[in-house]
């Protein structure tokens, strides 16, 4: 269990649906790839949106790749006090009965009824990588991270996929508690099932 996991920073983010891209940039729009993400189907974007909540907005939202089958805005706690809304913090994927948001594209606005969540911090890892460190999905682990504001995190996560890299995901409130700015390293201390 002493083996190094690489972190990192996953800052706030958006998942657009196919109906939604459209609504926000054009009939046929597609995404154009900013930069690859360790999840080898996934890349950011560089289009992004500004949502809305009452009379609070945040601009530049980065649009993750390729569009997902639901719409889901990924934002952290610090982001949710600031446009006074209260997510839920969940495993990326499920966000029914989260709050909604305005989102507001170059096209047109598009009014999200629900799928405003908090990602629950988790670790990514291929098959291979989950039986070498003895997990599997759906575990919670805890991990230490490195560095002069080293910091134990509890609960963390374990999502196994083909398509995963080993890597632990954290929002910038937790690595800026971490002192990691945008990649670190920790180390898998506990389990539990």
């Amino acid at each position: 269990m002493s083996e190094k996991i690489p972190i990192e920073i996953s800052a706030r983010h958006i998942h657009l649906s196919k109906e939604d891209l459209e609504l926000l940039f054009g009939k046929g729009y597609q995404l154009k790839k900013l930069k690859d993400l360790t999840m080898l189907d996934r890349f950011a974007a560089k289009e992004t949106v500004t949502v809305r909540f009452r009379n609070r907005e945040i601009p530049k939202i980065r649009i993750i790749g390729p569009p997902r089958p639901r719409t889901q805005l990924e934002i952290s706690l610090t982001d949710a006090y600031y446009l006074g809304l209260q997510p839920p913090i969940r495993k990326s994927g499920n966000s029914k009965k989260s709050p909604g948001i305005l989102l507001i594209g170059p096209r047109r606005k598009a009014n999200l009824k629900e799928g405003v969540i908090i990602a629950w911090r988790h670790i990514h890892l291929s098959p291979k990588e989950a039986e070498r460190l003895g997990v599997k999905n759906g575990d919670f682990v805890s991990v230490k991270t490195d560095g002069n504001r080293a910091v134990t995190f509890h609960n963390v996560l374990i999502r196994v996929h083909k398509d995963y890299k080993l890597c632990l995901h954290l929002d910038t409130d937790e690595g800026n508690a971490a002192g990691i700015i945008k990649k670190g390293f920790g180390k898998l201390i506990s389990q539990r099932r």
